[in-house]
């Protein structure tokens, strides 16, 4: 098979390997330019924090989002910082005591005098970052408790109503008896999911009560 030198000759084939790629994030829609290698990093960062969080609904993912950009931001503060000293570390010092460890701690000492307002300013940086994302945690904690508690008060209002149709015999559909969606729209169950729920709430309403836990001993008073 011949090999087309031309094509390899083109702007494209000589491309530095490092070069920065345009990428359309898939939630946020926003393009940022990355180097491939960044991009694989930040992915699976992503992927880690919705993992982590584990988020619900447009909102909830919306702030794991935030949460993960925010974290992201903070790696690589903290990574500037780092890389400041060790370009002077990397730096010939006009002084040398023949002594490695010597040299080293005056080189850090060189930077933070010749560097010491980038240094601050992205301390600050973080800690404005920091802030940002304590708030989002929390706002998303919040939402996850508020549609926790709702799950909650959704499967003991069907597990009722199902118990109540069942002492009737009556039918009882979930689907078309009970109104999840209209009750609960922050809940995103789907029909099947939220049956089970309810189901295994019923079971373990009836094993507790036909195996109650036992009460701990009372204290005798000395």
């Amino acid at each position: 098979m011949e090999t087309n030198t031309e094509d390899q000759n083109t702007p494209q084939a000589k491309r530095d390997p490092r070069a920065l790629n345009a990428y359309r994030h898939g939630l946020t829609g926003q393009v940022v330019v990355r180097t491939p290698e960044d991009e694989a990093a930040y992915t699976a960062h992503c992927q880690n924090m919705h993992q982590s969080l584990h988020p619900e609904g447009g909102m909830e993912v919306e702030l794991t989002q935030d949460i993960a950009d925010d974290r992201w931001r903070l790696k690589k503060a903290v990574a500037m910082q780092e890389n400041i000293f060790a370009m002077g570390l990397a730096t010939p010092a006009p002084i040398s005591t023949n002594h490695p460890e010597v040299d080293a701690a005056f080189s850090q000492a060189r930077v933070w005098l010749t560097s010491s307002k980038e240094i601050a300013l992205y301390s600050l940086y973080e800690h404005r970052i920091q802030r940002k994302l304590e708030k989002n945690m929390a706002q998303l904690r919040q939402l996850q408790g508020d549609r926790r508690k709702a799950l909650q008060q959704a499967v003991e209002e069907a597990s009722l109503l199902a118990q109540a149709a069942a002492a009737k015999a009556e039918p009882f559909d979930l689907e078309s008896d009970f109104p999840l969606r209209a009750r609960y729209p922050q809940l995103v169950f789907s029909t099947p999911e939220f049956a089970r729920l309810v189901a295994y709430h019923r079971r373990l309403a009836d094993a507790k009560e036909q195996f109650p836990a036992a009460k701990p001993p009372l204290r005798r008073a000395a």
